[in-house]
C-alpha cells in the first residue's frame, strides 16, 4: 500500500509530508485548545519538533491542505499494523480549530479510508480514553470498538481504546 499517497476532493489535497512543511504544520499545530484532550501537547516547541521527527521518519506522514487558502490545516499518518497485513491503522490527526466541525475531518478521513480498502480490509484508530472529541468523530465515520476476535490479533494497545471500519464486500 502506498502510504504517502496524493489525495483530493472538492475542498482538500492530501500529499506526503515533507521536511520543508516544518514552519507551515508547527503554525497549524500552535494552538493549545487543539490539545487540551490530547496526552501529547504538540502546541510546544520541543513536543511538536518531536512529533515532526517521528512524522517524517515514518513513512506514512501526510500534510492536509485547505483548496481555498492552499495553507497546511493539518496532518494524519498511515501506519502498517504489525502482525495484521489486512489492516492499516489511521492516526495522529489535526486539524486547525477553524476547520472543526465534521465536515474537512471526514471528507480528509474518507479519502484516506477510501485509499487504505484499495489495499486491506480493515482501518484502526488508536484513540486516547481522554480524547473523547476524537472517539466521537471516528464514530461518526462508522468506526466502532474493537471486537474480541480481532483484538487477539493485534498488538496490545493498552493505553488507547481502538476503532475500527471493515471494508464492505460487494455480492
Amino acid at each position: 500500500m502506498d502510504l504517502q499517497p496524493t489525495l483530493k476532493n472538492e475542498l482538500l489535497k492530501i500529499r506526503p509530508l515533507q521536511a520543508n512543511d516544518k514552519a507551515a504544520l508547527f503554525k497549524a499545530a500552535s494552538d493549545p485548545l487543539i490539545w487540551e484532550q490530547h496526552p501529547n501537547k504538540r502546541n510546544e516547541a520541543a513536543e511538536f519538533e518531536r512529533f515532526f521527527a517521528e512524522s517524517l521518519s515514518s513513512g506514512g506522514a501526510l500534510v492536509i491542505i485547505g483548496k481555498s487558502s492552499q495553507q497546511i490545516i493539518g496532518s494524519s499518518r498511515f501506519k502498517p499494523v504489525s502482525g495484521f497485513p489486512t489492516g492499516i491503522e489511521i492516526g495522529w490527526s489535526f486539524l486547525k480549530r477553524e476547520y472543526w466541525g465534521g465536515t474537512y475531518n471526514r471528507l480528509f478521513k474518507e479519502l484516506m479510508i477510501n485509499h487504505a480498502f484499495e489495499q486491506v480490509d480493515y482501518v484502526f484508530f488508536h484513540i486516547a480514553p481522554e480524547n473523547i472529541r476524537s472517539q466521537k468523530a471516528v464514530e461518526k465515520l462508522g468506526g466502532k470498538p474493537i471486537t474480541p476476535g480481532l483484538k487477539k490479533q493485534l498488538p496490545e494497545r493498552k493505553d488507547r481504546i481502538t476503532y475500527f471500519l471493515e471494508k464492505q464486500k460487494q455480492p
